[in-house]
C-alpha cells in the first residue's frame, strides 16, 4: 500500500489521564504501523481475502468492508481479482479514515469499482451482497448491538454468500486466557512497544474494545441463520471466521433494511 504513515508512538509518553481510544487523526496517521505491530497475523488475514473471494465470490457481486479503515480489504481483493469481478463499498465512522481510503484506492486501484462512505454499520441500508467483511470491527460495537448487526448482514447476503469476521477473542478458561494475553504482550514487546505503551493503550481500550469468546461468535452466527461457520485462522487471542449462507436461503434484503 502506498502510504506516508508514521510509526505508532501515540502512547509513548506518560499521560496524566488516558482517554478512551478513538480512530482520530493521530491513529489514521500511524494506522498501518499500528495494526502491523499490534494485531498478530494481520497481514496473513488480509492476504487471504483475495484467495477466499476467488473461491466463493460470484463474479460481479457487491462486497461490503464494514469498519474499512484505510481500505486494505478492497486493495487485497483488487490485488487478485480483475476490475469487473466485484464492486466494493467500504464503510467507516471516521471521516478521516474514509478520506484517506479514497485517496489510497485512487492511486493503488484506480480501475476497480470501490467507494468509501462515512456511516454507522448498525444503521446502514444494506444492498444485496456476495461477501461482507468485518475485519476487527464488531468488537468495537456495544455487545448488546452485535446480534442485530449480524442478523442484518445475514439478511443482506445473497444465497451462497459469505461473511468473514475477524476479532480479538477471549478464552473461556481463565488460565488459558491469561496465558494468551501474556503472550500477546510479548508479541507487542517484540514489535518494539514499551511497557508504558502497552499499559496505556490497554487502559485506553477498556470498555471500548470488548471481545467475545469464539463460542459466542459461532453461536451468534448460527442463530442468525448461517449454515456453516469455520474458524479458519487463529494467532494467540486473535481469530478470523468464515460463515456461509446456504444457496437456497432467502436473500432477506427487505428484512435487512426495514429497521435501518
Amino acid at each position: 500500500m502506498t502510504d506516508a504513515s508514521y510509526r505508532d508512538a501515540i502512547f509513548s509518553t506518560p499521560l496524566d489521564r488516558v482517554a478512551s481510544f478513538s480512530f482520530d487523526e493521530r491513529v489514521v496517521a500511524c494506522f498501518p504501523d499500528m495494526v502491523r505491530r499490534s494485531i498478530p497475523g494481520y497481514g496473513q488475514i488480509l492476504g487471504m481475502f483475495g484467495v477466499i473471494a476467488e473461491r466463493h465470490l460470484r463474479h460481479g457481486a457487491h462486497v461490503y468492508d464494514l469498519g474499512c479503515s484505510l481500505g486494505a480489504v478492497g486493495l487485497a481483493l483488487a490485488g487478485r481479482l480483475p476490475a469487473d469481478a466485484f464492486e466494493l463499498t467500504g464503510v467507516d465512522l471516521s471521516p478521516t479514515m474514509i478520506g484517506r481510503a479514497r485517496e489510497i484506492a485512487a492511486v493503488e486501484s484506480p480501475d476497480h469499482r470501490m467507494q468509501f462512505v462515512e456511516g454507522d454499520i448498525r444503521r446502514l441500508d444494506y444492498r444485496a451482497s456476495g461477501m461482507i467483511v468485518l475485519n476487527f470491527t464488531l468488537q468495537f460495537l456495544p455487545p448488546a448491538d452485535r446480534d442485530a448487526v449480524i442478523a442484518k448482514l445475514f439478511a443482506a447476503l445473497e444465497p451462497g454468500g459469505i461473511l468473514v469476521l475477524s476479532e480479538k477473542i477471549v478464552a473461556e478458561d481463565e488460565q488459558e486466557n491469561a496465558w494468551l494475553v501474556e503472550r500477546y504482550h510479548d508479541f507487542k514487546r517484540a514489535n518494539g512497544y514499551s511497557e508504558m505503551e502497552i499499559s496505556q493503550k490497554r487502559t485506553a481500550l477498556e470498555n471500548v474494545l470488548v471481545p467475545d469468546t469464539l463460542a459466542a461468535h459461532h453461536e451468534r452466527l448460527a442463530q442468525a441463520g448461517f449454515s456453516r461457520v469455520t474458524t479458519w485462522f487463529q494467532y494467540l487471542n486473535f481469530a478470523s471466521l468464515i460463515a456461509f449462507k446456504d444457496k437456497d436461503a432467502l436473500t432477506g434484503t427487505k428484512a435487512a433494511t426495514q429497521d435501518a
